[in-house]
């Protein structure tokens, strides 16, 4: 990856989101609603019906959004996975998801909660489960400052490994894991992007996707739902943002997934996400308003 100036930024603010406080007491918040949860509390969250119609209400009056293949919308608890563009995926998603059952968001933490208006949606509604983990511009810089040093880089990495969590550990995994169960144990949903980043191109897939959307399905037991978003890598005001949904993948439950059987689940999940991209995409052209300011809203 080129450390272009928009690359070092994109790392100045993960920084500045991996040191404030407002977002680290947002992620411990959603975890404490998950042992809530599994010791048969009510976590903190409000009607998916009401979720469902505030973020319908904001997707339609910025976007011209259309669903294809309505018919396979899941009614049932289930995985939801779809290709990443944007970080305004989820909220478009949910907007048109049914109301139940109620889905959560898996996301990157730092992205989520890096604006007030975001944390005060989020935490407001619940639904999210927070993951703390390297950015790919993160990773580049600390790669950069080991074999071209400089006092930038250098500065860079050694804030990113003091003040940002990889999310690789253990105990991440396991509080992972525990969240997601709680989840499926109350009847409700999940969505993840199995990409595990942005795309960088509208209508292809990051390749190869990551394996925890297969390992979750294959140890629950629930089915994916795979959908496909088109349109919202780069955003305007009214712009056409396209969902379509596929048929649901089953699998059989087991509490050891055995590789052979993640790599076809995998190889499946990868085969359905990319018959629903379109095999070409072309922006629309004309005049694109509020372009720069509903990008970097979302980003």
């Amino acid at each position: 990856m080129t450390l272009a100036p928009s690359v070092l930024q994109r790392v100045r603010e993960g920084i500045e989101a991996g040191r404030s406080e407002l977002v680290r007491w947002s992620v411990r918040e959603a975890f404490e609603q998950f042992d809530r949860l599994r010791v048969g509390q009510r976590d903190r969250r409000v009607s998916g019906r009401i979720r469902q119609q505030v973020l319908k209400g904001l997707s339609h009056s910025l976007f011209r959004v259309r669903v294809e293949q309505a018919e396979k919308i899941p009614r049932m608890p289930c995985i939801v996975t779809a290709n990443h563009l944007s970080h305004i995926d989820p909220f478009i998603l949910l907007a048109e998801l049914p109301a139940s059952p109620f889905f959560y968001i898996m996301g990157d933490a730092r992205t989520l909660y890096n604006h007030w208006w975001k944390r005060w949606i989020l935490n407001g509604a619940g639904g999210l489960i927070p993951l703390n983990r390297w950015w790919k511009e993160e990773v580049a810089v600390m790669e950069a400052a080991q074999t071209q040093p400089n006092s930038e880089l250098s500065a860079l990495a050694t804030a990113i490994e003091k003040f940002v969590p990889s999310g690789g550990d253990f105990k991440t995994t396991r509080q992972l894991d525990k969240a997601v169960q709680a989840i499926f144990d109350r009847g409700d949903g999940l969505m993840l992007f199995p990409e595990g980043r942005l795309g960088g191109k509208e209508g292809q897939l990051h390749l190869p996707l990551k394996r925890g959307t297969v390992l979750y399905a294959l140890r629950s037991g629930v089915p994916i739902v795979p959908v496909s978003i088109v349109g919202t890598q780069d955003l305007h005001w009214r712009k056409t943002i396209t969902l379509r949904f596929g048929k649901p993948l089953h699998f059989t439950a087991t509490a050891r997934p055995s590789k052979p059987e993640i790599d076809e689940a995998l190889a499946q999940l990868t085969d359905a996400l990319t018959a629903l991209l379109p095999p070409t995409y072309e922006e629309p052209k004309g005049a694109k308003l509020f372009r720069h300011t509903l990008n970097h809203l979302f980003w």
